[in-house]
C-alpha cells in the first residue's frame, strides 16, 4: 500500500515540476508563434500518451480478472464489456489530440 502511495506522490511531484518549467518557458517565449504551435503539439502528444498508459495499466488488471471470471464459468459478455470500458479513455485522449 505504501509503495503505491509513493508512486503517486512521485508522479504528482514530477507533474508539478513539469508544469512549473513549462509556465516559465511559456512566459519567456510567447512572442514566437512557432513555439506556441510546438507547445500545442507537445501537449496533444502528452495527453494521448498518458491516456494510453492509463488504459494499459487498467486493462492489465481488468483483463486478468475477466479471464479468471470466464474460466470459472462466468458471463463472457460481461467480461468483454469490462475489458472494453477503459478503451474509452484512449478515445478521449485521441479527441484531445485532434482538437
Amino acid at each position: 500500500m505504501k509503495k503505491n502511495m509513493m508512486r503517486g506522490t512521485n508522479a504528482l511531484m514530477a507533474l508539478t515540476a513539469i508544469t512549473m518549467i513549462a509556465s516559465v518557458v511559456t512566459a519567456q517565449e510567447v512572442d514566437n508563434p512557432s513555439t506556441v504551435e510546438a507547445y500545442k503539439y507537445i501537449g496533444a502528444g502528452i495527453a494521448l500518451g498518458l491516456c494510453g498508459i492509463g488504459t494499459g495499466y487498467s486493462q492489465s488488471q481488468i483483463g486478468a480478472a475477466a479471464v479468471g471470471m470466464v474460466a470459472e464459468g462466468g458471463n463472457f459478455g460481461r467480461a468483454l464489456l469490462f475489458t472494453v470500458l477503459p478503451e474509452t479513455i484512449v478515445l478521449f485522449g485521441l479527441l484531445a489530440f485532434f482538437l
